[in-house]
């Protein structure tokens, strides 16, 4: 497989070679990327998921009160902002 062709030189040209160790070059780094990519995507979805709001379709009531009831806010606090939010 491997002779003289491409004028008598070793191998064929030095731009063969080159292009075929960037060509090699660039499929790996492609592979490794999509490999990166897909663990991410499969075990990462998770940790993006507690980045986000938690409250999304809540209303502000149903914050109030899961506020109230983890003890972030007492009673009298709970109270007022009842009242606030029904004006």
């Amino acid at each position: 497989m491997y002779g003289f062709y491409n004028d008598g030189v070793w191998g064929g040209s030095m731009m063969g070679w080159f292009g075929g160790g960037v060509m090699m070059l660039v499929f790996w780094v492609a592979i490794i990327f999509f490999v990166v990519w897909l663990v991410r995507e499969v075990s990462g979805s998770d940790n993006r998921r507690q980045n986000r709001p938690e409250h999304h379709g809540k209303t502000a009531l149903d914050i109030l009160k899961e506020r109230y009831a983890k003890g972030e806010i007492d009673t009298k606090e709970f109270e007022e902002k009842k009242r606030e939010l029904s004006k």
